[in-house]
């Protein structure tokens, strides 16, 4: 039972980075119409980026958290604003090649800096506060040992993924997005600056990618390939979920986290599949994803 407990706990983890780069997928596919290969790459970006403020500049883990995020959600700015929005109206075809070359581009120049053998990563320590040691170690529930950080990395990613969804769904900024996507013209007629509108909600996008790639540094080795390995996995979570589906893409993320775990318990030489093989089921049932709407 604890080493399917602990399946389980990794299946979480997982999921969590599934949920977050699929929720930047499809805040950037539902809002601007781009298939943005380019999010694994930029993912590993954000990994990167906290461990040079880590070990290089000496910023806490607390402030690389928040800065790697917009460091590199600038980044995917200054990409929407002098290449992607002139692709604006032409076919996902177009988008899709622009943003796979860009990601060969930066994965290239960071393996040809760095290797592919990744750089070391330490989970930050923390003084005291009160009774809180940190996120190093962990807690014994009896039933198994849950290392503080791994929890902390579920509950957080589930947190931000929820505010992203209200944020979207239920408040007038995320009201003008969408409008902005259906009607741009008419949304203008109110004053509201619908390019500014569109690069800052590519850099939502790109810096929820980020903020993944923060998350999972610690915990998996920070390698300019590392999002190159997750981003077919996080596509066909987005397929699976529905393209450009919000609250499609925070659940089926988890959901297929978890049922990846329990593959590795179960059936080991189907956990590399097992994704791709729902994916397949979910497509013939219904062809727009579970949660997503015919055009």
């Amino acid at each position: 039972m604890q080493a399917l407990y602990a399946q389980l706990l990794v299946g979480l983890i997982n999921g969590s980075f599934y949920a977050l780069l699929s929720l930047g997928l499809a805040v950037i596919f539902g809002m601007l119409n781009i298939i943005n290969f380019a999010h694994g790459a930029l993912y590993m970006m954000g990994a990167f980026c906290a461990y040079f403020l880590l070990n290089l500049a000496g910023i806490g883990y607390w402030w690389a958290l928040i800065i790697a995020p917009i460091a590199v959600g600038v980044f995917g700015m200054i990409l929407e604003r002098t290449m992607l929005q002139w692709l604006a109206g032409l076919d996902h075809l177009y988008g899709l090649l622009l943003t796979f070359g860009i990601a060969l581009i930066v994965q290239g120049l960071f393996q040809n800096y760095f290797g592919s053998s990744g750089l070391p990563y330490a989970i930050p320590d923390y003084p005291q506060i009160g009774d809180w040691r940190g996120l190093q170690g962990g807690i014994n529930l009896g039933f198994m040992f849950l290392p503080i950080y791994r929890g902390w990395v579920v509950i957080f990613s589930l947190v931000v993924c929820l505010a992203t969804w209200f944020l979207i769904e239920k408040t007038r900024l995320g009201a003008y997005l969408r409008a902005a996507t259906e009607n741009p013209t008419l949304v203008r007629a109110f004053g509201i600056n619908v390019p500014r509108m569109i690069t800052l909600t590519y850099g939502l996008g790109v810096g929820l990618a980020a903020l993944a790639g923060v998350l999972s540094a610690p915990i998996n080795q920070v390698r300019p390939l590392m999002g190159a390995d997750l981003i077919i996995v996080v596509f066909a979570v987005v397929v699976i979920g529905g393209m450009g589906s919000i609250m499609g893409s925070i659940i089926t993320g988890f959901a297929l986290g978890v049922i990846e775990g329990l593959t590795k318990y179960f059936y080991p030489e189907a956990s590399n599949t097992v994704v791709f093989v729902l994916m397949v089921l979910v497509l013939l049932v219904k062809p727009t994803g579970l949660t997503g709407r015919a055009a």
